[in-house]
C-alpha cells in the first residue's frame, strides 16, 4: 500500500502465454450449476464499475499482500451525480481518506495534516477497476468459475485471465444482486495470489447521509492543508516519446509534480484498462541515484534505471518485465 500512495511507482522479454488460473475452491458451485452464463470481460467490467458508482453501503474490508495486512472501514454514497466516500484505517497510524468525486483529502490526525489531491493518485477498494475500454478484450478474457459467499452475500466468481505475460490476472467476486465487487485477488501467471482485498462485513443500501460526508470533507479546521504542486503537461512538451508501444498499454496523461524543493518530477501514466504503469522521470542526481534496482511489494513492482541524463522509475501492478519494456522504449527527443 505504501508504494501506491505516491502514484497516488535489461533485455526485452517476449510475452509468454499465461498459465490457467486455478479453479475456485472445492466448496464453490460450478458456473453451470449457478445458472450464470459466460459473458465478455467488457460486460463484467461495466457491471462492476456501475455497481461501485451507484450504490450506498457501509463495510469493513481487509487488504493483504503477503507482508502487510491492513483493514479499513468504508462509507460510500452516490446520488447519481456526486459520490462521497469516507475510508478510515483501522490498523496502523490513524488515517481517514475522504473522497468527493475525483477530489481526495487524506486526514492524518496525529500530524494534524490534510493532503489534498486528485483521484488518479489513489486506488481504493471496491473501485479498483477502471471503466472498460474497447481494446481490453484483446488482452484479457473472462471466465465464470463458480459461486461463493463473501461477507454473508452470494457472489459470482469470475477469473480475468491475462492473455500474455505482460500483465497479471485477477479473480473477482461480484455480488449477485448488485454486481458490487466483494473481493479481488491479483494473481501471477502461475495462479499464485500476490494481493487480496475483501469485505469482511458489508451493509448494502445503507442509510449513508451525503450531507454528513460533505461536511466531514470540508472540516479542516485545526489541520494544515497541503496541496501537491503539479500541473498538466505532455510527453512532447517534456521532450520524451516511446519508440514502440508496450502491447496493450496506452498513454493516459503526463503531469509534473514538485512536492519538495527538488526539481519537478514528471509522472507519465499508461494503462491497459485494468493494470497501470507510471514512469517517474527526474534529472539524474549521482548523490541520490546510486543504484539501479528492481523492487517488489505484493503485486506492485518498481524498476529504476538511468536514461540519458535522467533517472526513471517505472512502477505498477505488473510484472517487472513490463516495466523494463516501458523504460527500454523511452527515448529522449532533445
Amino acid at each position: 500500500m505504501a508504494l501506491l500512495t505516491f502514484a497516488l511507482g535489461g533485455s526485452v522479454v517476449h510475452a509468454q502465454s499465461a498459465a490457467a488460473v486455478a479453479p475456485a475452491s472445492a466448496g464453490s458451485a460450478g458456473a453451470s450449476q449457478s445458472g450464470v452464463t459466460q459473458q465478455s470481460i467488457g460486460y463484467w467490467l461495466d457491471r462492476l464499475h456501475q455497481a461501485s458508482r451507484n450504490r450506498a453501503y457501509v463495510g469493513t474490508f481487509v487488504f493483504s499482500n503477503g507482508t502487510e495486512i491492513a483493514s479499513s472501514k468504508i462509507w460510500h454514497v452516490c446520488d447519481g451525480r456526486q459520490q462521497f466516500e469516507r475510508i478510515e484505517a483501522l490498523t496502523g497510524a490513524p488515517r481517514i481518506t475522504m473522497r468527493r468525486n475525483d477530489e481526495v483529502a487524506i486526514f492524518l490526525p496525529a500530524q494534524k495534516l490534510v493532503h489534498k489531491d486528485r483521484r488518479e493518485a489513489l486506488r481504493q477498494f471496491p473501485d479498483l477497476l477502471r471503466a472498460p475500454n474497447r481494446r481490453i478484450e484483446a488482452f484479457y478474457t473472462a471466465r465464470v468459475v463458480g459461486t461463493e459467499r463473501v461477507a454473508g452475500l452470494e457472489a459470482t466468481v469470475v477469473d480475468f485471465v491475462a492473455g500474455d505475460g505482460l500483465r497479471f490476472g485477477y479473480r473477482i467476486w461480484s455480488e449477485q444482486r448488485t454486481g458490487l465487487m466483494l473481493k479481488m485477488q491479483t494473481r501471477n501467471p502461475q495462479g499464485r495470489v500476490l494481493e487480496q482485498v475483501a469485505f469482511t462485513e458489508l451493509l448494502l443500501d445503507a442509510p449513508v447521509r451525503m450531507e454528513q460526508l460533505a461536511r466531514q470533507f470540508e472540516q479542516t479546521s485545526g489541520y494544515r492543508v497541503v496541496h501537491p504542486v503539479q500541473r498538466p503537461s505532455t510527453a512532447q512538451e517534456q521532450g520524451w516519446r516511446l519508440r514502440s508501444e508496450v502491447p496493450g498499454f496506452q498513454a493516459m496523461g503526463l503531469h509534473l509534480r514538485q512536492d519538495t524543493q527538488a526539481a519537478p518530477m514528471a509522472q507519465w501514466i499508461f494503462s491497459d484498462g485494468l493494470a497501470s504503469v507510471s514512469l517517474f522521470i527526474e534529472t539524474f542526481n549521482p548523490q541520490r541515484h546510486t543504484r539501479e534496482a528492481v523492487l517488489a511489494e505484493g503485486a506492485t513492482h518498481s524498476v529504476s534505471r538511468r536514461v540519458a541524463e535522467h533517472w526513471v522509475t517505472a512502477m505498477g501492478e505488473v510484472p517487472p518485465e513490463t516495466l523494463l519494456l516501458h523504460i527500454q522504449a523511452l527515448e529522449r527527443m532533445r
